[in-house]
């Protein structure tokens, strides 16, 4: 895969490199039954001539038979090719052809090919400079080779460096959805990358333009969008959705696919059991599983429930009636929420309640902001009482404090006198003994 800038080091002249090549070429060409042409004998008179980009046309014709040389040949035949290319005043014009050839299956070997061709295209890619565009083109090759193989570990670590690569090529919106949408379609095909597919699904879905949200190819990336969403058994978040253009399309060009969304964005399960009576086979047309529609659907609502509930406690029996479930189920379908990251709190078997900590809100719109302000209401209220039972045992206080000072100070004041008497007559005393 795509790492630091390196060089390759080949020995030898243009001339010399090109020759051995070409006779290399007509050497596999030979052994598969090809004897109509000889590149090499067509490229002699070029060399003489210096015509190296001529040359190079016919090198880079004949490479796409290098897929089926020997196995253990074939890194160090492109490599070649590719040395020779760079010595072209034009190297960008036979790039993009080596990297179509090498996409294509390595004919002789099947089970290592995948590798050899990402280790040449690896290379193609590490020695152009970073800002140059053909690299992009690369990329794509790199893509598609990792699709067939399977590999997308193999993509994971590279992916952090895209928006810096694409903002080194100066790539447009178009080229940049073909991007996005490549690399979809590599996740789309790996085990167990579904959200990764949907996340660069929806990237290509932003490069439209706003003028362009009606066009047929936005409408057909908008429902391939919105059915991954709802189909993503972990996806619960549709706003990402909604707030494009694109998809705000679909209200118009397919209002019953937007009907759906919107149910799973903001609606709960009743609501979608009535879209079904309504729209009987829609489901099933759409090649979308009700069982995976309804489990989602059925975790939305307790994550609504949970969010409306004032008291913060959802008795077991509200939460089964909402949900539409038999109620020795309930605890199981509130901890798959809770692994969902839709809600947090704590199941109360005494009790039969679900005691909410915390909450999603799937929407935040009039009725959301309603629903703060009155809990904050309620919060200012119960402060407002504690702040008063607080001011009303400090001054309770002050007062208890103030009646001991004016007893500590009676106390004071009423026997003081008689004790000061007595000592004087003490010193009185102590005096005339002395003086006798």
């Amino acid at each position: 895969m795509p790492g630091p800038s390196n060089t390759l080091l080949i020995e030898g002249s243009f001339e010399e490199l090109a020759d051995e090549l070409s006779h290399y070429i007509d050497e596999v060409k030979r052994k598969q039954g090809d004897n109509n042409t000889a590149i090499q004998t067509e490229i002699t008179p070029l060399l003489e001539q210096n015509q190296k980009d001529e040359v190079l046309k016919k090198l880079v014709t004949g490479s796409a038979v290098l897929n089926s040389a020997p196995e253990k040949e074939i890194i160090a035949a492109y490599n070649l090719l590719v040395h020779l290319i760079r010595q072209s005043s034009n190297p960008n014009m036979f790039l993009p052809r080596i990297c179509q050839h090498l996409s294509n299956p390595i004919t002789s070997s099947p089970t290592n090919g995948p590798g050899l061709a990402l280790s040449v295209l690896t290379t193609i890619f590490n020695i152009l400079p970073q800002d140059n565009d053909v690299r992009y083109h690369v990329f794509l090759a790199i893509l598609r080779v990792i699709r067939s193989s399977g590999s997308f570990e193999l993509l994971r670590p590279q992916l952090k460096n895209l928006d810096t690569w694409i903002t080194q090529w100066e790539t447009d919106e178009e080229d940049q959805r073909k991007l996005y949408l490549s690399i979809a379609e590599v996740a789309e095909e790996a085990s167990g990358e579904e959200e990764q597919s949907y996340l660069y699904l929806l990237r290509a879905l932003r490069t439209i333009p706003s003028d362009e949200a009606a066009s047929p190819e936005a409408r057909q990336l908008s429902t391939r969008a919105l059915k991954s969403a709802l189909s993503y058994p972990t996806h619960f978040d549709f706003q990402d959705l909604t707030s494009l253009d694109s998809i705000q399309a679909l209200r118009k060009s397919d209002p019953t696919l937007f009907e759906l969304l919107d149910i799973f964005n903001a609606q709960v399960l009743d609501d979608y059991n009535d879209f079904k009576d309504e729209h009987d086979d829609f489901i099933p047309e759409q090649s979308l599983s009700d069982e995976t529609l309804t489990r989602k659907m059925r975790l939305l609502t307790l994550a609504s429930l949970a969010a409306s509930t004032q008291s913060r406690s959802l008795p077991y029996q509200h939460i089964a009636r909402a949900l539409q479930i038999p109620s020795e189920d309930t605890e199981i379908w509130v901890i798959d929420t809770i692994r969902a990251g839709l809600v947090e709190g704590k199941l109360s078997q005494l009790n039969q309640t679900f005691l909410v900590h915390r909450s999603t809100y799937r929407v935040f719109g009039e009725k959301q902001w309603t629903e703060v302000q009155g809990r904050l209401d309620t919060w200012r209220a119960s402060l407002e009482g504690v702040l008063g039972v607080v001011r009303g045992e400090r001054e309770k206080m002050a007062r208890e404090r103030e009646r001991e000072a004016r007893e500590m100070e009676g106390r004071v004041n009423g026997g003081g006198g008689g004790g000061g008497a007595g000592r004087a007559a003490r010193r009185e005393v102590d005096v005339g003994g002395l003086m006798d």
